[in-house]
C-alpha cells in the first residue's frame, strides 16, 4: 500500500457525467473537443441505454471542460467522486475490503487511464464519501484530490 496519505475534503475530484445521444461519432466529437482545447481525460467509462449513453469523465482540467460542454452543446451534470492510489492491482481488494468494512455502499467504480505520476488509481462513487475517505486512509490508502491528477 502506498505511504502517502492525502485527503482534503477542499478539492474534490469532480467527475461530469456527460449525455450523449447515441449516434456514430457523438463520444468522439466530445474527446477531441477536450483534446483540441487541452483538456486530458483522466479516467473515462460510458453507460449505454437505448438514445442516448451517459459518458462519466474525469478531466485534468474541470473549469475549462465545464466552460466547453456549456458552449458546445454537451449537457452534464458534475458530482465528487472518490480517486484512490493504487500501486498495483492486488490494491483493488484492499479497497473494496476497507468499503466493506465501513459499511459503504458502492455505486460503481470505474478505473483511471492514466495519472501524472504513472501510479494506478479508481475513481468510486460511494454511498458516503467522506466516511470512505476515512476508512480508505486509515487503511494507508492514498486518498487523491483534483489536485493530485491535474497536469
Amino acid at each position: 500500500m502506498p505511504a502517502q496519505i492525502s485527503t482534503t475534503p477542499n478539492d474534490p475530484v469532480k467527475q461530469f457525467s456527460v449525455f450523449a445521444e447515441n449516434r456514430v461519432g457523438r463520444l468522439f466529437d466530445f474527446t477531441r473537443l477536450l483534446k483540441d482545447n487541452n483538456v486530458h481525460v483522466m479516467a473515462i467509462t460510458v453507460l449505454d441505454t437505448t438514445d442516448s449513453a451517459i459518458v462519466r469523465v474525469i478531466v485534468d482540467d474541470p473549469s475549462k471542460a465545464r466552460e466547453l460542454m456549456i458552449n458546445n452543446d454537451f449537457p452534464y451534470t458534475e458530482t465528487d467522486v472518490l480517486a484512490v492510489e493504487l500501486s498495483d492491482q492486488s490494491d483493488l481488494h484492499g479497497v473494496l475490503a476497507a468499503l466493506f468494512e465501513a459499511e459503504i455502499n458502492v455505486h460503481y467504480v470505474y478505473s483511471f487511464i492514466k495519472r501524472p505520476e504513472g501510479r494506478g488509481a479508481l475513481a468510486i462513487n460511494a454511498e458516503d464519501g467522506d466516511v470512505a475517505a476515512q476508512s480508505l486512509s486509515t487503511r494507508g490508502f492514498r486518498v487523491l484530490t483534483q489536485r493530485d491528477i491535474s497536469r
